[in-house]
C-alpha cells in the first residue's frame, strides 16, 4: 500500500514531482524512489512495505523497458507467478511485480487476472497503462496540465495545482493511448434485470472465509478493526478463527468511540472477550475531534457529511493502530451495499427498487465509504483491506433475490441472510445479541453526541447571512445545511476550483423524509432521537 504519481511526457521538473510526491508521503512512510524515462514520463512511489519488505521497492522494471508503480495487494500473486508467468524471471518477491509482466504477456487486458486492490501506472516507451481495482477500493485521479501531459495520482493533493482539469479514474477500468478508456470489469450483477440466483447460505459462509483469508497476506502484523457490528464482527470473527490455526499470538483488535459506555464500544468489548482477541480502545473527545476537522477535509478531499462523520473517528483509530505498529487492518465496508443493510433500505418501495439501490451503492462506493476507509487509515500509513467485497462473494451475494435480503421478508431484520448464514449455535461465530444487533451507522455507534455535536458546532460558525449566498458561492452540489457549508469551506480552500467539487459525489438515503446520512434519522432506529 503505497502513495503514487506519474506524469506522462517530456521536458519534466524532476525536483517538482518529487515535491508533489512528497505531498503522498503519508501513505508511504517506510521509502521513496523514482525512475525519469527520456520521451515517457517520471513514476514516483512512496512506499508502505508490507510484502517482501526488504527488495520490494518501487518502481519496479519488467523483463524489457516498461516500468511500474502500483498502490494496493495482489492476493493471487504467488499464484500468478507459478502458473501464467513461470517462465518469466521476477527481480522481487513483492505481490506488485506481477503486474508489468502480465502486461508484457498479455498486454492491458491482464487486469481479469488479477485478484486484488489495485491503482497503478506501467510505462512501456510512450505507451502507458493504467488501472483501477473493479470497485475503487484503491483511489486514483488523473488530469492533464497545460502542456498536455498526463498526471495520475493517489490522492487529488499532488495533483490539483498542476492541471486545470481533473477527475476521479473510474474503478474497473484501464487506460492506454492506443485504447483510451476501457471498462474491463463487467459482471452479470451489474445488470438489475439479471436473473437472480438461488440463496446458498453455506456458500455465503465458506466464501466470505476465503476472502478473509487471502487478505491474511503479508510480512507484516494484521489486526482488525471491531466496531462491534455485525460487519465487522464476522470478518474479526473468521480472521480470529484463520489466526489461530497459524499462529498462537491472538488476533489484535481495535475499537474507538467518545467513552467507553458508548453503544460501539460496549459491543466490540463483547465480542473481542468473545474471540479472545488483543483488543484496545481508543477515546477521542468532541473537542479533539472538531479541531481536526481541516485537517482531516485535507486528508479526506471531499465534503460529503457522512464520509467526514465518520472519518473523524477512524481518523484517530488508525493514528493508534499505526502507532501499534500494525500496517494491515481488516475492516467491515460493503456489505451493508449489498445486503440493503442501511435503514433507510427498509423503505424501499419494491423489491426491483431494492436491489437497484444496492448496486447503485456498490457502484459508488468509491466515492463515499472506500474512499473514507482508504484516506483515513492511509493518514496514518495504515492499510485497510475489505473482505465483503471480494469479486467472488460479489458474484454469489449481489446476484441473490431482493426479497431474499428485503427486511420485511424477515420481521424488519436487515442483512438477515448474512446472520443467518453464521447463526451456527453448536459453534457459534459471534455472542447472539451481537449477531442480531439492530444496524448501527460508524458515525453514531462511536456516541449519539458525537453527530449532535458537530452539527451544532457548524451551525455556530455559519451566520444566516453567509449561508443564505450558498447557491451563488456553491452552485455544484450546493449545501443545504450549515454543516455541509462548513465542511464546503474547508474542502474549497484545499482543493479551490470546480474541477475539484466535482470529484465528489453527496451520500444521502432514499426513501425517507429526513435526508441527513445518519441511521438515527430513520424513524426503525431503536433510537430515532436525532437532535436536529
Amino acid at each position: 500500500m503505497c502513495g503514487i504519481l506519474a506524469v506522462i511526457g517530456t521536458d519534466l521538473e524532476v525536483a517538482l514531482i518529487q515535491s508533489l510526491s512528497k505531498r503522498l508521503k503519508h501513505r508511504g512512510p517506510d521509502e521513496s524512489d523514482f525512475v525519469a524515462l527520456v520521451d515517457s514520463g517520471v513514476l514516483m512511489h512512496e512506499r508502505l512495505s508490507i510484502v517482501d519488505l526488504n527488495a520490494g521497492k518501487q518502481p519496479i522494471q519488467g523483463t524489457s523497458n516498461a516500468w511500474m508503480i502500483h498502490n494496493g495487494e495482489i492476493y493471487n500473486h504467488k499464484s500468478i507467478r507459478e502458473n501464467v508467468l513461470a517462465h518469466h524471471t521476477f527481480r522481487t518477491q513483492s505481490d506488485s511485480e506481477v503486474i508489468v509482466h502480465l502486461y508484457e504477456e498479455f498486454g492491458p487486458e491482464c487486469c481479469d487476472l488479477l485478484d486484488g486492490i489495485f491503482a497503478f501506472v506501467v510505462l512501456d516507451g510512450t505507451e502507458v497503462f493504467v488501472g483501477r481495482d473493479p470497485l475503487g477500493v484503491k483511489p486514483l485521479y488523473w488530469g492533464k496540465d497545460k502542456m498536455g501531459r498526463l498526471y495520475f495520482a493517489s490522492e487529488l493533493k499532488a495533483i490539483v495545482d498542476q492541471c486545470p482539469q481533473f477527475e476521479a479514474f473510474p474503478p474497473g477500468h484501464y487506460y492506454t493511448k492506443k485504447t483510451g478508456l476501457v471498462r474491463y470489469y463487467k459482471p452479470q450483477w451489474f445488470d438489475p434485470t439479471a436473473a437472480a440466483t438461488a440463496l446458498d447460505s453455506e456458500a455465503i459462509r465458506n466464501v466470505l472465509t476465503k476472502a478473509v483469508q487471502k487478505r491474511l497476506m503479508g510480512d507484516v502484523p494484521i489486526g482488525v478493526l471491531l466496531s462491534g457490528g455485525l460487519d465487522s464482527s464476522l470478518i474479526a470473527s473468521i480472521a480470529s478463527r484463520l489466526t489461530r490455526e497459524n499462529s498462537s499470538s491472538p488476533l489484535k483488535s481495535y475499537a474507538v468511540s467518545l467513552d467507553p459506555s458508548a453503544p460501539d464500544a460496549v459491543a466490540a468489548r463483547e465480542v473481542a472477550a468473545f474471540l479472545k482477541t488483543d483488543h484496545r480502545e481508543i477515546h477521542f473527545t468532541i473537542e479533539e475531534g472538531l479541531q481536526i476537522l481541516d485537517k482531516l477535509i485535507w486528508h479526506l478531499e471531499t465534503y460529503d457529511v457522512t464520509s467526514i462523520r465518520a472519518s473523524t473517528p477512524m481518523f484517530f483509530l488508525s493514528k493508534a493502530i499505526a502507532a501499534d505498529g500494525v500496517k494491515v487492518v481488516l475492516s467491515g465496508e460493503g456489505s451493508d451495499e449489498i445486503f440493503g443493510g442501511y435503514m433507510y433500505f427498509r423503505n424501499a418501495p419494491s423489491e426491483a427498487a431494492f436491489h437497484l439501490e444496492t448496486i447503485d451503492r456498490l457502484q459508488k462506493l468509491a466515492t463515499a465509504d472506500l474512499l473514507r476507509a482508504d484516506k483515513s487509515t492511509m493518514a496514518h500509513g495504515v492499510e485497510a483491506r475489505v473482505p465483503f467485497l471480494d469479486k467472488e462473494f460479489l458474484e454469489l451475494s449481489v446476484a441473490v433475490a431482493p426479497e431474499h435480503k428485503m427486511p420485511s421478508t424477515h420481521d424488519g431484520i436487515e442483512k438477515y441472510i448474512l446472520r443467518n448464514a453464521f447463526d451456527l449455535p453448536a459453534d457459534p461465530y459471534l455472542p447472539e445479541g451481537i449477531l442480531w444487533r439492530q444496524k448501527e451507522q460508524f458515525s453514531d455507534g462511536v456516541g449519539y453526541s458525537w453527530i449532535d455535536s458537530l452539527v451544532a458546532y457548524c451551525e455556530s460558525q455559519i451566520a444566516d447571512s453567509l449561508f443564505s449566498q450558498a447557491t451563488t458561492l456553491f452552485p455544484h452540489n450546493t449545501p443545504l445545511t450549515k454543516e455541509a457549508f462548513y465542511y464546503r469551506q474547508r474542502f474549497q480552500k484545499h482543493f479551490p476550483g470546480q474541477a475539484a467539487a466535482q470529484t465528489v459525489l453527496k451520500w444521502i438515503p432514499k426513501w425517507q423524509k429526513n435526508t441527513d446520512p445518519s441511521g438515527r434519522a430513520n424513524k426503525a432506529h431503536a433510537k430515532p432521537d436525532l437532535a436536529f
